[in-house]
């Protein structure tokens, strides 16, 4: 997938790396679409000072009205620059990243504002957000959520890493978004960027509790990334072999093969 060309919501339930670059570092985006990332998100809220604000707003409509793709991450609801990063996107056909998401009732206003231009990533960073995941999954608009897993480990008061600290966060938000019919949601940052053997474990960790993407603070992490959430080779074999089966109820290498099975096995083999 190319992020140069318009992210439609399908493409963006497809993505399996999704980059962030500050909005005030035009000399960042054609360089973050060159690494590959499955999707680039234009940081308006906290890569950005606030006194330039304004201006990142302006260099990064600039560099979507050229004809670029990208998510607008926008500063969060009720914050002085949210309601123009939201027009600004939605002018633009831009998916609109939601920092803080937690009330349906705002999202859903938001959605209406952008009168369907733009996709919704609801960024679930709060307690509050994490215990209303299934209400927030069902807003009209969003197509696939995020774990906000900085933000979420310092109102809890537990180190952002500690993968059994946030456990049931994660899990939350992986069954809520396949309570609504979304598609695996998206996994906080690994904030080592330099560590890829850690990022390659978090990526892991995540992919075995349901997520399907990450989100990417540096370039170096992307390749690990989209590797990290793509199907093995055995796993690839494994859907051949249950597929070559059949359609009934069966068995293959000593376990029941069923509809449940076949629908996973052909997930596997629809990733790229």
């Amino acid at each position: 997938m190319s992020p140069r060309l318009p992210l439609s919501a399908g493409r963006l339930t497809m993505a399996r790396s999704f980059l962030f670059v500050p909005g005030d570092r035009p000399d960042r985006f054609d360089k973050a679409v060159a690494t590959d990332a499955d999707a680039v998100i234009l940081d308006l809220e906290d890569a950005v000072a606030a006194p330039d604000k304004e201006r990142a707003r302006e260099l990064v409509a600039a560099w979507l009205g050229a004809g670029n793709g990208a998510v607008v991450r926008i500063n969060a609801p009720g914050t002085p620059w949210s309601d123009d990063d939201l027009a600004m996107a939605a002018g633009l056909g831009a998916p609109v990243m939601v920092p803080k998401s937690e009330d349906p009732a705002v999202l859903a206003d938001l959605a209406c504002r952008t009168a369907g231009k733009s996709a919704l990533i609801p960024l679930v960073e709060t307690a509050i957000g994490v215990e209303r995941a299934p209400e927030v999954c069902v807003t009209a608009g969003a197509v696939r959520i995020a774990l906000g897993n900085v933000d979420l480990a310092g109102q809890l008061g537990v180190a952002h890493d500690d993968r059994a600290a946030l456990a049931y966060a994660r899990a939350r938000l992986v069954s809520a978004s396949a309570a609504a019919g979304l598609c695996a949601p998206v996994d906080g940052v690994t904030t080592s960027v330099k560590d890829l053997a850690l990022l390659a474990e978090d990526v892991a960790h995540a992919r075995r509790l349901g997520f399907a993407a990450k989100l990417c603070i540096h370039p170096g992490q992307v390749p690990v990334v989209a590797k990290g959430f793509a199907p093995t080779e055995d796993e690839r074999a494994w859907a051949r072999s249950v597929l070559t089966a059949g359609e009934s109820v069966t068995v293959v290498d000593g376990h029941m093969v069923d509809k449940p099975v076949l629908d996973r096995a052909r997930r596997i083999l629809a990733i790229d």
